[in-house]
């Protein structure tokens, strides 16, 4: 048997990916403060940590890891409590950063493997590849159809993410006054603190 996803099938799994990457949300609040301050080359390991964090999460929990996070209560509560420590931490990094690029002595850039890492620990994301592989993964060709969703994800989120990346890279070039500068990094640490709230949604 040849592995074949509809046309129907790939048109409604672009147009999924697409909705769910471009709204506002830590990894684009993430990179389009690391824009304004870093710009788009020192934010470019940032951008592809999360989309191929993302899309390899979605083939490992198409092909191996959806029934085991379904059934066990302790890793979804060790995952949930995980992301909200770490989404506090980023969102107080984003609000006391000062600094544009290299006069930003007391803060950095995500590196690819940080970046990845994160996508581990939002319980979201385990819930949105859970849903996605559900609807997206065939029984009969598990692996195929998880690399053709997995690859998908991944193209949509460098895509939607470096466009947060260039608009945040627009907006730090207004932002040459240190009072705007910290303003702008307090509103993109309030609006990465405010996903917190979405951790304990079901």
């Amino acid at each position: 048997m040849n592995f074949i996803m509809s046309v129907d099938s790939f048109i409604a799994l672009i147009g999924l990916t697409i909705a769910t990457a471009i709204t506002p949300g830590p990894n684009n609040a993430m990179v389009a403060a690391s824009g304004a301050h870093f710009g788009y080359r020192r934010t470019l390991p940032h951008i592809l940590g999360i989309s191929l964090g993302f899309g390899f999460m979605i083939f490992c929990v198409g092909v191996f890891l959806g029934e085991i996070f379904q059934q066990s209560w302790l890793l979804r509560e060790v995952l949930r409590w995980a992301g909200v420590g770490l989404l506090i931490y980023v969102a107080w990094r984003t609000a006391t950063a000062h600094g544009i690029g290299a006069q930003d002595t007391g803060h950095r850039p995500f590196t690819f493997l940080q970046a990845a890492a994160i996508q581990w620990l939002n319980p979201k994301g385990w819930a949105m590849s859970i849903a996605v592989t559900s609807q997206f993964i065939l029984i009969e060709f598990p692996a195929q159809s998880a690399v053709i969703v997995g690859l998908v994800f991944t193209l949509v989120g460098v895509c939607t993410a470096s466009g947060w990346t260039v608009l945040g890279q627009a907006i730090g070039r207004l932002l040459q006054t240190p009072a705007r500068l910290i303003w702008f990094n307090r509103i993109m640490g309030f609006m990465i603190l405010s996903c917190v709230v979405f951790l304990f949604q079901d």
